[in-house]
């Protein structure tokens, strides 16, 4: 990024290495200050809202530039001088102030329109500075003090207006939701990767929460598709448009190049997977690399995956479009090209959830909960955490989404995730939960069906340890418990195990495309359907090893897809699961 401003798609980027205002006198005369007032006033005009009336009577019948040069000029001379003051300056601004209740509502407006866009600040550490911007090293004083800056500003103005001191300030966060340090990476790209050189990697992340993001989709539909060709060969990457966020997923590195439009779900990848430090990325070739927002030109929605034999790299590519605003397409992609690499080495992917949980009365299980998107895995979760208290002395989340079980040097399975966080829907957390962690969490559309939120859950260090398997469940959403029955029942054989396990029946809950009683090979639509044929081996050799070593499998009745259960089901499989670690 070489502009010190950008606005585009609602979001704002500001490089403070190029420009840093530590003034309100600079923050006014600024370049980005006038993009703002110009994007306001052509939105109100658009709409034609009595605040663009009122402007235009108090001013008269002008371009919205010069209306920007007026409103610039008025609010400068207000940092300094009161309304009175000001109007014996320059009388045209007279009749403007003369209404100040109306006036003051055009700043609360104009005020609300900076603070609804999407707020991204950029420190370039590698870049000398020259005087205007801000050096790495005050990263956080800097972001802290911007803030400062704009809301003192803010208060000046509306103060030097009505005259007298407000009785109640709410100290809202008014500079960046999220602010970045990036740097440059040279990693010896193959030739075929040379148009992502000079792209900055992001090497700092500081989150101001609540973080809200309004992306414009709110469900992912479809499948990840095969390429047999380099689909970076015939896109168009605009380097100054792009960042690369260095994600750990499970054991790989994964370079993840974003465009800026969708600067919202790249910044939350870093409370979904672990963030590669710079001495583990520098000059390294990366297992995965994922370009989400490249142009090619092409109105069909391309989600593509090119196994890239010759230069060892998995590539995951997704092209331009509002089809693609929700972050389920970065997500989803990242774990696909993980689990196509988990595959290609002999490994059994997971799409599912998994726990290491420790009763009060000393007894401990590895819990594997699998099933596809709504089948309740993370809904068991929220149970097991939600019953914590009464029944569990310690729990710890090794994934939440996409896990693998390889077989240690004795043959026995281990279990290992790829994410430490959690991307959930809203709807299936306890709201009291939802608010205690609003302090570290990211929320996406949260007015609206399958509002999400992502957390992190679990460190680095767990997830990539390696647990023994227990019980390994499927998570049967779809079929009630009737009198009698048990929530959790076991299967005799591997054969019946993979019918179940294999088929991948859920009652889809509205957070793909899908509706009513759905079926998806191995529940798992990320790689294992991709690569059926090898998976057949795998689910045959790994179901065979964890009858022969012990490990109970069975499935567990969520009831998630029945009506009025939503709760109650997920509540009542954990209480029996609950019962069946004690008895161990």
């Amino acid at each position: 990024m070489k502009k010190e401003f950008s606005l585009s798609n609602d979001k704002v980027m500001i490089n403070f290495t190029v420009k840093y205002c530590e003034t309100m006198e600079k923050l006014i005369d600024s370049n980005g200050f006038k993009r703002v007032v110009r994007a306001y006033l052509d939105r109100i005009k658009m709409r034609r809202t009595n605040r663009f009336r009122f402007i235009e009577e108090s001013l008269g019948s002008k371009e919205n530039e010069l209306y920007s040069a007026d409103i610039i000029r008025l609010l400068k001379l207000l940092t300094i001088e009161r309304a009175e003051e000001v109007i014996e300056i320059n009388s045209k601004y007279e009749k403007i102030l003369k209404n100040r209740e109306e006036f003051l509502d055009l700043i609360e407006d104009l005020y609300g329109f900076w603070r609804k866009l999407e707020r991204y600040t950029v420190v370039h550490s590698n870049k000398v500075n020259d005087g205007e911007g801000y050096e790495s090293v005050s990263f956080i004083d800097a972001n802290a003090n911007f803030s400062k800056l704009i809301l003192n500003t803010y208060r000046r103005i509306a103060e030097h207006v009505i005259g007298y001191k407000p009785a109640v300030y709410r100290q809202l966060p008014a500079g960046g939701n999220a602010a970045l340090i990036v740097n440059n990476n040279k990693w010896d790209l193959p030739e075929d990767y040379l148009i992502l050189k000079n792209i900055p990697f992001i090497t700092s992340i500081l989150l101001n929460p609540p973080f809200i993001s309004y992306p414009k989709k709110n469900t992912r539909s479809g499948f990840f598709k095969e390429t047999f060709e380099n689909p970076l060969k015939n896109c168009n990457i605009n380097k100054d448009h792009f960042f690369c966020y260095p994600a750990k997923v499970g054991n790989f590195l994964a370079y993840i190049y974003f465009h800026r439009d969708f600067m919202s779900h790249g910044v939350t990848l870093c409370n979904l997977f672990e963030m590669a430090r710079e001495e583990e990325c520098e000059g390294v070739k990366p297992d995965i690399v994922y370009v989400f927002g490249a142009r090619d030109g092409s109105e069909e929605v391309k989600t593509l995956f090119y196994d890239d034999d010759k230069n060892g790299i998995m590539l995951g590519y997704v092209n331009y479009g509002d089809a693609i605003d929700y972050f389920g397409y970065m997500k989803k992609m990242i774990l696909t090209l993980h689990n196509l690499l988990m595959i290609k080495k002999g490994y059994l992917p997971i799409h599912g959830a998994m726990v290491n949980m420790v009763m009060k009365n000393g007894k401990s299980a590895n819990v594997i909960i699998m099933g596809d998107s709504g089948a309740g895995k993370s809904e068991s979760l929220e149970a097991f955490r939600g019953l914590s208290e009464d029944y569990i002395s310690d729990m710890t989340i090794v994934f939440d989404d996409m896990g693998a079980i390889k077989l240690n040097e004795n043959g026995k399975p281990l279990a290992y995730g790829t994410e430490i966080g959690a991307f959930v829907r809203l709807d299936d957390l306890d709201q009291g939960y939802a608010f205690k962690e609003i302090d570290r969490s990211i929320f996406m559309n949260p007015d609206k069906i399958n509002a999400r939120l992502v957390m992190p859950v679990a460190t680095y260090k767990e997830i990539i340890k390696g647990y023994p398997v227990d019980l390994f469940l499927y998570a049967n959403n779809y079929e009630d418990v009737k009198e009698g029955e048990s929530e959790i029942e076991y299967f005799s054989s591997p054969e019946e195990a993979i019918k179940v396990f294999r088929a991948g029946a859920r009652m889809a809950k509205g957070t793909t495309s899908e509706k009513g009683l759905v079926e998806s090979y191995f529940a798992n639509p990320f790689g294992s359907h991709q690569r059926q044929e090898q998976t057949d081996v795998l689910l045959t050799k790994y179901f065979n090893n964890m009858f022969n070593t012990g490990v109970k499998v069975g499935q567990i009745k969520t009831c998630l897809g029945i009506a009025g259960k939503e709760k109650e089901g997920p509540k009542n499989a954990a209480i029996r699961l609950f019962e069946i670690i004690k008895s161990l």
